[in-house]
C-alpha cells in the first residue's frame, strides 16, 4: 500500500463539539423545540450557537423557528456585542 494511502486510511474520522451558551456539548436534540413561542435567553442563545457552529444552516434555523434572517442576525449581533445579556428582551417605550 503506497504511504498516501495508509495516511489516509488512518485519519480519524473529523469531529465537532458544538458548546452551547453554558459550554457544554450541545446536539441537534438540545435544541429549543420548533413550535418555541417564548424565547427566553437561553434558548436564542443555543440557536445562535448552533449555526455558528455548523449543527444547523442560518436557513434551518429561519424556517425552524419561524424567524425572519434579520431577527436571528439580531441575536448573533447582541449575542456578540453584548454576551449572553444582550439578548435579554427589552420593553418598548410606550
Amino acid at each position: 500500500m503506497p504511504l498516501s494511502e495508509k495516511i489516509q486510511h488512518q485519519k480519524a474520522p473529523y469531529l465537532v463539539r458544538i458548546l452551547d451558551p453554558l459550554g457544554v456539548p450541545m446536539s441537534i436534540h438540545d435544541l429549543p423545540a420548533s413550535n418555541t413561542k417564548r424565547w427566553v435567553i437561553r434558548r436564542k442563545a443555543k440557536v445562535v450557537a448552533a449555526v455558528r457552529g455548523g449543527l444547523i444552516t442560518l436557513e434551518e434555523a429561519c424556517q425552524r423557528y419561524n424567524l425572519s434572517i434579520d431577527e436571528f442576525l439580531s441575536w448573533q449581533r447582541l449575542l456578540s456585542k453584548h454576551g449572553i445579556n444582550g439578548l435579554r428582551a427589552t420593553r418598548g417605550k410606550g
